[in-house]
């Protein structure tokens, strides 16, 4: 065996990714390994590594794993430019999570004057909208992707009360799966709720394929906007549920 290829369990190893994670990436053509053994065995090499760093730095961005592989397969893509944006979004998050820090240990050291009311409440630091706004300018900049061009081609022409429109739909299906995130999440009543989800996402936005539908489940239960925001309208506990039934009808 080549020294300087590495096995998909040394991979995972190194990584922190599942073998079938990156089992599930080869069959997709998104991270072909380098060659196989005689035994058939996957073997990476060092460039395979470097497009394996590229397609986790655009999962921070949360794309979907087939725009990612449109990306970095395409022609012109620029690897410096992704890098730079990603630099500027850890450095941006590392700030955030020092503020996040420093306002638990002050929390810590003053305990007594939080208890006896003479510390003023500060929650600037759990603000992340100057993180959100970056990171939807640094996916916008890749917007050569097939669902982005999708997205621009249905948006064209639409007013603003079309837009209104569009989201009091979505409004409507959120506040539907708040009146059932008591039941199952598998059950028939929830799944027929992502359908309808995923219907209407590939109507009125962009072709909402499963993995797409994957991704989105992840970010409404992942915190901040999108799960206050659904919770807002359907109830507490609604995104979590909605992330479960999309989770059971994706697979994954």
């Amino acid at each position: 065996m080549n020294t300087d290829m590495m096995t998909v369990h040394e991979v995972s190893k190194l990584t922190g990714i599942s073998i079938r994670t990156l089992q599930y990436y080869d069959k997709i053509g998104l991270f072909p390994p380098a060659k196989y053994s005689g035994a058939g065995y996957r073997l990476y090499d060092e460039e395979s590594l470097t497009r394996l760093q590229m397609i986790l730095l655009f999962r921070e961005l949360e794309f979907p794993l087939k725009d990612i592989k449109g990306i970095i397969d395409s022609p012109d893509f620029d690897r410096n430019k992704a890098l730079e944006q990603q630099i500027e979004l850890l450095e941006m998050k590392k700030a955030h999570t020092e503020s996040l820090i420093l306002l638990a240990k002050g929390m810590k050291m003053m305990g007594v004057k939080y208890m006896e009311g003479k510390y003023k409440t500060d929650f600037t630091a759990f603000d992340t909208t100057k993180i959100d706004e970056y990171a939807a300018q640094a996916k916008a900049s890749w917007g050569t992707t097939p669902a982005y061009k999708e997205y621009e081609e249905k948006s064209k022409g639409r007013t603003k009360e079309d837009d209104q429109k569009i989201y009091q739909g979505m409004i409507d299906i959120f506040a539907q799966f708040g009146k059932i995130r008591e039941t199952d999440p598998s059950g028939a009543e929830a799944q027929m709720l992502v359908q309808k989800l995923q219907d209407y996402i590939t109507e009125n936005l962009y072709t909402c394929t499963d993995e797409i539908l994957s991704g989105l489940g992840k970010m409404y239960a992942g915190g901040g906007d999108f799960t206050t925001n659904i919770d807002r309208i359907g109830g507490e506990g609604t995104a979590e549920f909605a992330a479960a039934a999309i989770k059971v009808h994706c697979g994954r």
